[in-house]
């Protein structure tokens, strides 16, 4: 398949500028905005950090805080 895309659609620059044009086309600044906003990729190393918040979790610990966390809901103080 990519054999029979145009050599623009190759360069990843190309196709980013051309689809940030068709969505302005489409939807508008704002729109294409909010659109490309969902697709922030963020920063940090999400595996270091979950394996971090993590490492002390037990399946015992984790069930204890979900008992608790119900008993809260329907037992508020």
């Amino acid at each position: 398949m990519l054999d029979t895309l145009p050599t623009t659609y190759r360069n990843p620059a190309v196709v980013y500028e051309q689809g940030l044009a068709a969505l302005t086309k489409e939807m508008g600044a704002t729109g294409m905005a909010y659109f490309m906003r969902q697709f922030d990729p963020g920063s940090g190393d999400y595996t270091r950090e979950r394996r971090e918040w993590l490492s002390g979790l037990t399946t015992e610990s984790f069930l204890h805080e979900i008992a608790a966390t119900d008993r809260q809901a329907f037992f508020p103080h």
